[in-house]
């Protein structure tokens, strides 16, 4: 059988009976955690979308196995290697062919705006399937005419009208560095951190455009393995074979190269994980003067309530039940909040900005660690509050 004191404690929800009593600072405290939580949506949500655009065209490589250059940065700086490394490495057991790309940022005129963007131009043999895209297969014919290119409808800018005349089969003029080039099909990949979009060519008018190219150093090698083969240890036996001018890695681990890049190498990535931290610290900041408002406020009452033989357990349980409570009612409004940004965002800049669960739940439990948090703080006064000194 209960004792009262059990009964009252198990049937009376205090922290939610104080929280709601005010509901006007109820309001305010709620919008600081939404605020708090969308920053950390926010964040995640930019760096999230960071590495996954930055490996758009990686996930598409019709390749198992890449070579590059030691002195690549990613794969918008990856300097080249000798061609000649692509004939060696079929000599390999398990390697069923190798061919090259040449990949190059360049500044473009947007043909519907005549204003100057980046763009990244890649250039391969028309012959093999480089990018597994159907809108690629479709248009190999079309790469193969003089200064002819496919054009990337997901990249960043107004290319509206640009792209109903290419649905129209209508063909688009515009020029890269003083030379006019067509526009022929569209295909999509999409925009990152690196560059605004992609044109697709062949190898030919790659090297047209770009003269100063030569035709014997490739920007990225792509080696199709024959089946069963097992590319860890083909990388393996690749290593050995190879001379070190060159980088030997599976596709995945070259998409993990990549977003090493953008994680280490640049600012980028320190800023939005410090954007969350940001977030987190002011989450704790604004839920701290909340509960320690209403610790202040009600010390008489629990004083009062220390007199009657509730212990400091009981009292750091109301108190912290205040900040479950502030935790789970300001991440609903957070969440609808970072939805609506995220679409916002999404539109504005081209890059895959979207909710997942898996950041929802990672928000949630911040929310909950840094509301826990602020009321370990806040109940630091009320532990030590003593009745006879109050009354």
């Amino acid at each position: 059988m209960l004792n009262p004191i059990q009964a009252i404690q198990r049937r009376t929800p205090l922290g939610w009976l104080q929280l709601s009593r005010q509901k006007g600072k109820l309001m305010v405290a709620l919008s600081g955690i939404a605020f708090a939580d969308v920053l950390m949506f926010m964040q995640l949500g930019f760096q999230a979308a960071l590495f996954e655009s930055s490996v758009r065209t990686h996930r598409i490589l019709n390749a198992d196995v890449v070579l590059f250059s030691p002195q690549a940065l990613n794969i918008g700086n990856l300097s080249t290697f000798p061609r000649r490394r692509l004939l060696q490495a079929q000599d390999i057991p398990g390697v069923e062919s190798a061919h090259g790309m040449y990949i190059n940022n360049v500044v473009w005129k947007n043909p519907q705006t005549h204003q100057e963007t980046a763009i990244r131009v890649l250039g391969f043999e028309p012959s093999f399937l480089a990018l597994q895209l159907p809108e690629v297969a479709k248009g190999l014919d079309q790469v193969k005419l003089p200064d002819t290119f496919l054009f990337d409808q997901a990249s960043r800018g107004s290319y509206k009208q640009v792209i109903a005349d290419l649905k129209q089969g209508k063909l688009v003029k515009t020029e890269i560095e003083r030379h006019t080039i067509t526009l022929a099909d569209t295909f999509t990949i999409g925009s990152s951190f690196g560059t605004d979009g992609h044109l697709v060519t062949s190898d030919q008018n790659f090297l047209r455009l770009f003269p100063r190219k030569s035709a014997q150093s490739v920007s990225l090698g792509m080696l199709k393995l024959e089946p069963g083969a097992n590319p860890d240890v083909v990388v393996s036996h690749l290593k050995q074979h190879l001379p070190n001018d060159v980088f030997v890695m599976t596709r995945n681990q070259f998409m993990e190269f990549e977003k090493g890049y953008w994680q280490r190498n640049t600012s980028i990535g320190f800023i939005f994980s410090m954007g969350v931290t940001m977030g987190f610290i002011v989450g704790i900041v604004i839920v701290y003067q909340v509960l320690s408002t209403d610790v202040n406020a009600h010390m008489a009452e629990y004083a009062t309530f220390k007199a009657m033989g509730y212990g400091n357990g009981y009292l750091l349980s109301v108190i912290f039940e205040e900040a479950i409570i502030l935790a789970i009612l300001g991440f609903i409004p957070g969440v609808a909040g970072a939805l609506g940004l995220y679409t916002l965002a999404s539109n504005g800049t081209k890059l895959p900005i979207f909710m997942t669960l898996g950041r929802a739940t990672t928000v949630l439990m911040l929310t909950a660690i840094m509301c826990v948090i602020s009321g370990a703080i806040a109940t630091r006064k009320l532990q030590s509050a003593d009745p006879a000194d109050i009354f």
